[in-house]
C-alpha cells in the first residue's frame, strides 16, 4: 500500500500512525497538495490527502473512509474501535470532536494563509475560533481516562498536536491540561515517533 500526503496534515498523519499500529506494511510518499499538485494529481486526480492506494490499485481517499476501510482488516487484537455499540458509539463522539478541532484548525490556516490579508474575514474567523474552542472544551471533559491506543485517543493526540503546531495562539495549552498531558504521553510512543509533524 502507498499513502500519499504529508505529515503536516493531521488527516494524514492519523493514518499512518494508524497503519503502523495495525501493522500493515505500506510506504509513505510525502506529496504535498500544494508545492506538488501536478504530481499527486497522477495519483489521484482529486489532490486529496490523504490519499491510499491499496496494493490492487484501488484509490481510497478521507481519512476516515480508509481507516473504516483498515478496521475491517484488522484481527481483533489490533482493532482501533470499540465493537461493543455503547463504548463505540463514546470513542466515536470524541472522534467527532477531536476531527471537528482539526477541521477548524486548518480552515484557520487556511485563511491566514491563502487569503490576502485584506480579504481575511475576521467574522468568519471568529466564528471558526469559537468552534474550534468549543470542540476542544467538549473534548476536555470527555476525553476517557484509559491509557488504551484507540483510534478516538490517537485522533485526539493528533489534533491537539496539530493545533499547537499551527494555532497556539487560538488554543492556548494550559486551558486544556488534560489534552495537554494525553498528547505529550502519545507523542512518546513509537509510531507517533515514527510519523511527527512535519
Amino acid at each position: 500500500m502507498k499513502l500519499i500526503g504529508m505529515l503536516d496534515s493531521p488527516y494524514v498523519r492519523r493514518v499512518a500512525i494508524s497503519l503502523d499500529l495495525y501493522g500493515v506494511e505500506f510506504v509513505h510518499e510525502p506529496l504535498s497538495v500544494f508545492r506538488t499538485f501536478n504530481e499527486f494529481a497522477q495519483i489521484n486526480p482529486v489532490v486529496k490527502a490523504p490519499t491510499l492506494v491499496l496494493d490492487d490499485g484501488t484509490v481510497l481517499m478521507d481519512s476516515s473512509l480508509i481507516l473504516d476501510y483498515l478496521e475491517t482488516l484488522a484481527p481483533n487484537d489490533k482493532k482501533l474501535l470499540p465493537q461493543q455499540a455503547t463504548a463505540r458509539a463514546q470513542d466515536l463522539q470524541v472522534l467527532g470532536l477531536a476531527l471537528a478541532a482539526c477541521e477548524k484548525s486548518v480552515q484557520i490556516v487556511y485563511e491566514h494563509n491563502l487569503r490576502p490579508a485584506e480579504k481575511q474575514h475576521a467574522p468568519w474567523l471568529d466564528r471558526v475560533s469559537g468552534q474550534l474552542l468549543a470542540a476542544y472544551s467538549l473534548l476536555e471533559k470527555q476525553l476517557p481516562a484509559s491509557e488504551a491506543l484507540t483510534q478516538a485517543s490517537i485522533t485526539a493526540a493528533v489534533a491537539w498536536s496539530f493545533s499547537q503546531f499551527t494555532v497556539a495562539s487560538v488554543v492556548k495549552a494550559d486551558a486544556f491540561p488534560n489534552l495537554k498531558r494525553h498528547a505529550e504521553r502519545l507523542e512518546q510512543h513509537p509510531a507517533f515517533k515514527r510519523y511527527p509533524i512535519e
